[in-house]
């Protein structure tokens, strides 16, 4: 069984497996479990033009002594916005850009693009992947393992060797004075640690 996120009495009514649903404040959602030959009202939680499949089975965690769970994938085409977003930011509400990072590394991802203290990095597509990577996630501590999986894709076949190979010529990128910002933890992985 699946739990689905927030229907309002207004769609539960709306559709006829829900009907028996005790009714809820339309300004609360709530959590309902879904019948295995039930069809969800997904459509109208969705965004405008996503699409949504069922997930396949092998994707999905089991529980011992549990039936087989159900899941979706939700796919929204990269080039659509929310209909909410699509307006000018509100006055005293500065605008939201796709760079990441902190004072000494910025990360642009829609220009794939990566300075360290203004100065730009020539960097190969999976160095930039695991720097931005990195510097999303400042102080967490990620295995070798994590980063293959995260960076790399599960598809890769190949050992934390590949990441510390990478790590080595990030650094080398990075400078002497900022390698530093990427920390081993030794016998795990690496982290970022932002300059204060």
């Amino acid at each position: 069984m699946t739990n689905l996120r927030g229907l309002s009495s207004a769609s539960a009514s709306a559709t006829p497996a829900a009907t028996s649903a005790p009714s809820v404040p339309a300004n609360r959602q709530r959590l309902r479990a879904v019948a295995p030959d039930e069809v969800p009202p997904v459509a109208d939680l969705l965004h405008p033009g996503a699409t949504w499949l069922p997930a396949p089975p092998h994707t999905l965690p089991t529980l011992p002594g549990h039936p087989p769970m159900v899941g979706y994938l939700v796919l929204v085409p990269a080039d659509r916005q929310r209909p909410e977003a699509a307006g000018p930011p509100p006055e005293g509400i500065p605008a939201v850009t796709g760079e990441t990072g902190d004072e000494l590394i910025r990360i642009d991802p829609d220009h794939r693009t990566a300075e360290v203290a203004g100065r730009p990095l020539d960097l190969t597509y999976l160095e930039f992947e695991l720097l931005s990577h990195l510097v999303a996630h400042p102080h967490r501590v990620h295995s070798r393992d994590q980063l293959v999986t995260t960076v790399w894709g599960y598809g890769h076949v190949g050992d934390g060797r590949t990441v510390d190979v990478h790590v080595a010529r990030l650094r080398r990128k990075m400078g002497p004075e900022h390698r530093g910002t990427i920390v081993t933890v030794r016998r795990v992985g690496y982290k970022y640690v932002p300059t204060v």
